[in-house]
């Protein structure tokens, strides 16, 4: 059996995510609180382009520095307020299916937020553990092999409002949790009840966003200044294999953007993690890695899973219906290291 290279380790953690665990510290604030504590002039009923507009003098004062201790209106109240707005033609994601959600259901199986399931979680990454995991149903992938298909492919769960979702969140933090972990399915169609509920939220506990990285520019812009961790899953490694097992249009493309936009965001830090694909370590694993490398650093978190098992419709693709192979396991782990990685996980 593969015995692994790369283990885990408590100072890997603290190189790679040190923003993260100066919150665990007590040391500094999420970034929600940060924005909760900016000031901003809007009215409800501005139109779309002019929140947008305070909302960028927002984000300048979040990056200043501006804090007030209890502003009337705050720019996480305006990010929420764009996000519902958004809503009435949704574009939240990058397939921009424009359904009016509040009447209807969009192309990820969302209307109002579903919780599938949500729990104090274990078998995250160690830094992460225990975390507080709050599984949404619906998502804006179609992938044939996946492991949550029975939440991500249909409409299940319970409708919660926000302010006792907050609750919630805050008696995870009272037990124990490390961070509120936003999952699914896909988080992204329920960004405007995830913002809604953090407006309530009083304990500082740190946000996680566990999510395919499909959002549109517009979702990226509402999440900076409230992610504190990307719990980003980058799987494909071109556009025909994440058409072919994801039915996605241009993967590639916005991904690698929305990545490149998350590194620029207020104080926010990366856990990215690759599932391999068994047969896509050329096509796959290796040009993700390799642009990783190149345009995130050697020193980010890496999580590359060994997972996989087949499931929901992968025994429609028999070069897929299979587990991973040991030869497949070590040449990963060789990439790993000839690319350099310092803070890397494996296996």
């Amino acid at each position: 059996m593969w015995s692994g290279l790369y283990r885990w380790s408590a100072e890997g953690a603290l190189r790679a995510l040190p923003k993260y665990i100066s919150i665990l510290r007590g040391k500094e604030e999420p970034n929600f609180l940060a924005a909760r504590r900016i000031s901003v002039d809007f009215e409800e009923d501005w139109p779309l382009e002019d929140l947008w507009e305070a909302h960028e003098r927002g984000m300048l004062e979040l990056r200043k520095g501006e804090f007030e201790e209890k502003p009337e209106k705050s720019l996480l109240d305006l990010k929420a307020l764009i996000a519902d707005r958004i809503l009435e033609s949704c574009t939240l994601c990058e397939v921009k299916c424009r359904v009016n959600r509040k009447d209807g259901i969009g192309y990820c199986r969302v209307k109002e937020s579903l919780v599938a399931s949500d729990f104090l979680h274990y078998g995250e990454e160690p830094e992460l553990v225990p975390s507080y995991t709050v599984f949404f149903s619906g998502c804006n992938f179609r992938c044939v092999f996946c492991q949550n298909w029975d939440i991500s492919q249909y409409r299940v769960g319970i409708e919660h409002v926000p302010e006792f979702m907050a609750l919630k969140i805050e008696e995870a933090f009272r037990r124990g949790a490390k961070n509120v972990n936003f999952v699914g399915g896909e988080p992204t169609p329920n960004l405007p009840f995830i913002l809604e509920t953090l407006r309530h939220v009083i304990v500082p506990i740190p946000v996680v966003w566990n999510s395919n990285m499909y959002m549109s520019e517009e979702a990226m812009r509402l999440l900076d200044g409230v992610v504190d961790v990307y719990l980003a899953d980058f799987k494909w490694g071109n556009n025909a294999c994440a058409r072919k097992y994801s039915r996605i249009p241009r993967y590639w493309e916005v991904v690698t953007r929305n990545f490149l936009l998350a590194k620029e965001h207020y104080r926010a830090e990366f856990l990215i993690r690759h599932l391999v694909i068994p047969g896509h370590l050329e096509c796959c694993t290796r040009p993700v890695l390799e642009w990783i490398a190149e345009n995130l650093g050697r020193d980010v978190r890496v999580n590359v899973m060994f997972q996989y098992r087949p499931e929901y419709r992968a025994d429609e693709y028999p070069e897929i219906n299979r587990r991973l192979s040991e030869g497949e396991k070590r040449k990963a782990a060789r990439i790993v290291e000839e690319l350099g990685f310092r803070n890397a996980l494996v296996g």
